[in-house]
């Protein structure tokens, strides 16, 4: 398609330099999904819409430089002086390249995990305390809610005051093990700072059964005196699934809602190690009284 428009180029550039004539080369053109060709008009293609979402530049760059080009050594995360100095146009291909937004969020989660914790909070800092922070409603706003707006109530909705970074940083390695996108990490890591709402789906799902009471009843008997750390947390609930003839991954499952408000999170007894005993006994209390 630029068969066309390159001789243009070409005298356009005669006309304003004096300096010799550049190879005039393309990149295969970028399509989607359904194999047509990328368009601002149906696409997100806005780099500001990416950036927003959480997407890091440097993982952005180093996937855009593998569509239509494949490195001599065929590894695919490279840093940019490294693309640079590899870069050829004869390993550059012909056919057309997909842009996959699900593989640039698997090398956007590759390089959260390679981040060092204190990286990690300052890139999240702008959805936990700023303001891409859901209580400002759904992405993008960064602009803040206007003059009177409520805030809406969104997964991961909390006030900025509510933030602690000690508790972020105690449980931030295991965010990073599972986040693709940081806008994605206020709805992970919430119930650190608030007590959130209870989805009354997972409630029903997980609390309706006599086994459910049973290990509420009797890790609120242990907590007040068990050593506070995840190993004896998790060797507690192990303990009272196996008297109910369940699985740890059944076991932890009331206590887990009682105290995060959904089924799937992060992993429970880290989480339950950084919340604290007394803020967790709280909750299970919470939800016991809920039960009775």
């Amino acid at each position: 398609e630029h068969l066309p428009n390159t001789p243009k180029a070409v005298l356009l550039w005669l006309a304003l330099s004096d300096q010799p004539l550049p190879v005039f080369a393309h990149l295969p053109v970028i399509v989607n999904e359904q194999r047509k060709k990328l368009s601002k008009r149906r696409d997100k293609v806005a780099v500001e819409d990416y950036k927003t979402q959480g997407i890091l530049a440097p993982a952005m760059a180093n996937y855009l430089a593998l569509l239509g080009w494949t490195p001599p050594d065929e590894v695919e995360f490279k840093t940019l002086e490294q693309m640079i100095q590899e870069f050829t146009l004869e390993d550059v291909h012909k056919a057309s390249a997909m842009f996959d937004i699900a593989k640039l969020s698997a090398f956007n989660a590759e390089y959260i995990r390679r981040m060092t914790v204190d990286e990690f909070t300052d890139a999240c800092r702008p959805y936990l305390t700023g303001p891409l922070n859901p209580i400002h409603g759904p992405l993008p706003s960064a602009a803040g809610l206007p003059e009177g707006q409520e805030p809406v109530t969104l997964p991961g909705a909390f006030p900025a005051e509510a933030f602690n970074e000690t508790l972020f940083k105690s449980i931030a390695p295991h965010v990073q093990d599972r986040t693709k996108l940081l806008s994605d990490v206020p709805g992970v890591v919430d119930f650190l700072f608030i007590r959130p709402l209870t989805d009354e789906v997972a409630w029903d799902k997980t609390m309706k059964t006599p086994a459910a009471a049973a290990i509420i009843n009797g890790f609120l008997a242990a907590a007040p005196t068990l050593e506070w750390n995840h190993d004896a947390l998790k060797g507690c609930v192990e303990q009272l699934g196996l008297a109910q003839d369940l699985k740890l991954g059944k076991a932890q499952a009331p206590i887990r809602v009682a105290v995060t408000g959904r089924t799937v999170g992060l992993p429970l007894f880290e989480s339950l190690e950084v919340l604290g005993r007394e803020e967790t006994i709280h909750r299970v209390s919470a939800a016991q009284g809920r039960l009775s």
